[in-house]
Order: structure tokens, then sequence, then C-alpha cells
């Protein structure tokens, strides 16, 4: 992409959380910032993600169907050391070009969800390379502002995931196709991570420092306890070799309903609480 735009779409991304409208409008996206290989100056671009499950994700160097590699690309074939910027943390991975057997079961993965990654490759000429973008061992950085608003930020994070799955979903053929799997099995990977952390981090700590929010957390906590019964309901549904469609499309409907009344209560308790005690 010329320089200008790419510019444009990451003051975009960075303004708003991760989202961004035109070209990128309802897409994965993150920022890759990887070190020049002549320059050594950073160099950051924009890219279309494919969820791996887990905190693995892959991105494609296909540089829009050109003939030769991104710069990008090239850049951490010098030094595999990236930053990554999720539109809510940014962290430090290690980056890994696939290859062989491995390499070539991402990409159809990639190609069955969306044929333009097919025509991109057909259209340059080359095998287009996959990389996977491992997070280092540690932290990320988390959003900037007060607590309440980065709650909200990982929060709005989910709403989005959410919203792509059902499209997905809604969108999909007769067969559930394996990019979509992964997909909804990273988001469940995701959902229980977070409950586990706030459970274990920040509503142990509110329940030690504010002992009046007793009844709150205890509807937070049955609600966590509920969703995760969704979740094993979902996960089930997913590892049949031939999931019904409509049957996904109902438990991701009904996981959907629960996360969002979920997020909205506890934003509306914890956020005002959160802000105040910064």
């Amino acid at each position: 992409m010329p320089h200008s735009f790419n510019h444009d779409v990451i003051a975009e991304f960075r303004a708003n959380g991760g989202r961004v409208g035109g070209w990128f409008e309802g897409a994965r996206l993150l920022l890759l910032t990887t070190t020049g290989a002549r320059t050594g100056a950073p160099h950051t671009t924009p890219l279309g993600y494919l969820p791996d499950g887990g905190e693995r994700v892959l991105v494609v160097a296909s540089a829009g169907g050109a003939p030769q590699d991104p710069q990008w690309f090239r850049n951490l074939l010098a030094d595999p050391l990236v930053t990554v910027e999720d539109g809510v943390f940014t962290y430090r991975a290690r980056a890994e070009v696939l290859a062989g057997a491995e390499r070539d079961a991402v990409f159809a993965r990639a190609v069955a969800a969306d044929p333009g990654w097919g025509e991109y490759q057909d259209r340059a000429g080359r095998v287009l390379p996959v990389v996977a973008l491992e997070p280092l061992p540690g932290p990320p950085t988390p959003p900037p502002g007060p607590p309440g608003a980065a709650l909200v930020a990982v929060h709005d994070a989910f709403r989005r995931e959410l919203a792509l799955i059902r499209r997905e979903v809604d969108g999909a053929g007769p067969a559930v196709g394996a990019q979509l799997r992964v997909n909804c099995l990273t988001l469940c990977q995701g959902l229980r991570g977070h409950h586990q952390r706030e459970d274990q981090g920040l509503f142990a700590w509110l329940a030690d420092q504010r002992p009046e929010l007793a009844p709150v957390l205890a509807r937070l906590d049955a609600e966590h306890r509920s969703m995760t019964a969704v979740l094993d309901e979902l996960s089930t549904v997913l590892g049949i070799p031939h999931p019904d469609r409509e049957v996904l499309r109902r438990e991701v409907a009904r996981l959907t309903d629960q996360v969002l009344a979920h997020l909205a209560y506890e934003e509306q308790q914890l956020v005002p609480l959160l802000d105040a005690a910064s």
C-alpha cells in the first residue's frame, strides 16, 4: 500500500482502539512494527490477520498480490523480533515463517475462509509466505488512560470479535470451515482467560478493598460460571467433525447475548469505581 494510505490507517487505528473504516472496515487488523533491514529504523504496517488458537496470530505476506515480498517481510527475515499492536494491547513477539505442510495447511484454511488470499497468490505468481506471530513472555503494555477505560477497551475487543464471528457464521455455507472453527475456539479461549484473570485479580482485589460490592461481585461470578457452561457447549459443537451450522449459529447467538449483557453490567458497576480510584 502507498505510504500515505498506511499512515492514515495507522493513525486511525491508534486513535480508535483498533477500529478503522474504508478498506479495512470490519476486518481483523493489527499493526506490525519491524526493524528495517537496511536502515535499522522501525517500520509499521497495518495487516489483516488470522486467529490461530491461543495467543498466536497469523499474517500473510501478500503485498496485495505484488510479485515481490513486502518490505515488512524482508525486515523480519533479518530480525524476527517485532512489536504487535492489536488495538488494545501492545506486545513484543517473535515472527516465524511457516514452512512445508504446516504453511500449506494454514494457507488452505485461509483461502477456504476468504478466496481473496488465493487470488492474491495467483496474481503474485509466488508462494505467499505465512508468518506466525508468537508473543514473548511477559505482560503486554495496556492501553493508555484510567483503569476503567482500559477495561472498556478490552470489552470492546470482545464485542468486535463476537460481531465478526456472528457475521462469519451467518455467511458460512452448509459446512463449517476450518478457519471459522479456529476463530470460535480462539474467542472461547480468550473469554476464559479474561474471566480467570478478573476472578483472580480485579474481582479479588475489589472484594478485599470494597466489601460493599459483595452483591455485585457475586452476580459477576455467577455470570462467569454461566458463560463457562455456554463456552463448554460451544466447544463441544465445534469438536464435532461436521457441526450443524444452525446449531453453531444458536450457540454463538446465545453466547453473544450473555457476554454483551455481562459486559454492560460490569461496566455500569465497576468503571466509575476504577476511574475514581486511579
